[in-house]
């Protein structure tokens, strides 16, 4: 904590609304300040380095730089960085990557009414936290099998609409290999059919970037 007593908040998010918002609800607490903004990612690393806040708020989808860069890259330079994730869904693969590289919150921005100060206190008191629904989701597929490199390289082409054959001229393999990929796709993503995987690959992150 900086020496007026506050806890220093930079806020990453390119949606004004969201910044206004969360700059809103800080000016209402006696203990924390908002000493800086950013709308990407590439813009947040240099916000971080030159105000050093206590507690970041990340948006997880920007331009230029996404939040998951972002974070890696101030927490490979700042250790002791913590970073709470904002995003509008709570797709698991993305909050494990976030976790992974050393988030310590990962917020709903449906939550940031009544979540946002006491996740920004809890944390810069050096806790974690994680909505229990998130949690959930992310203990919910831990288990399960992770699509592979080339699975998610087919699943991104098939979510464009293509067929087989296509699929397999773009990614120059034969057409029985891509049939192969969307079986073993189909089998762990617990899908009914191809449309069905795309659904689900997207809400658990694995599409995104």
């Amino acid at each position: 904590m900086a020496a007026s007593g506050k806890i220093r908040v930079l806020c990453v998010d390119d949606h004004p609304l969201v910044r206004d918002g969360i700059a809103f609800a800080l000016q209402q607490q006696s203990d924390m300040e908002l000493v800086a903004q950013a709308k990407n990612g590439i813009d947040a690393i240099a916000a971080f380095r030159q105000h050093r806040p206590d507690v970041t708020l990340m948006d997880l989808q920007m331009p230029q730089m996404s939040g998951i860069d972002a974070t890696a890259a101030i927490r490979s330079e700042f250790p002791n960085a913590r970073i709470v994730i904002l995003t509008t869904y709570s797709g698991d693969i993305q909050a494990s990557r976030a976790l992974k590289l050393g988030a310590v919150g990962y917020l709903l921005k449906g939550m940031l009414r009544t979540e946002l100060i006491d996740t920004i206190r809890s944390v810069h008191a050096g806790h974690r936290r994680i909505p229990p629904e998130i949690a959930s989701e992310i203990a919910e597929h831990y288990s399960a099998d992770a699509l592979s490199d080339r699975e998610i390289e087919v699943l991104r082409v098939v979510a464009s609409g293509c067929s087989n054959k296509i699929v397999a001229d773009k990614l120059f393999i034969s057409e029985d290999t891509v049939k192969g990929h969307m079986k073993s796709i189909l089998a762990k993503l617990q899908a009914n059919d191809r449309t069905h995987a795309v659904m689900i690959a997207m809400k658990r992150g694995f599409l995104e970037g």
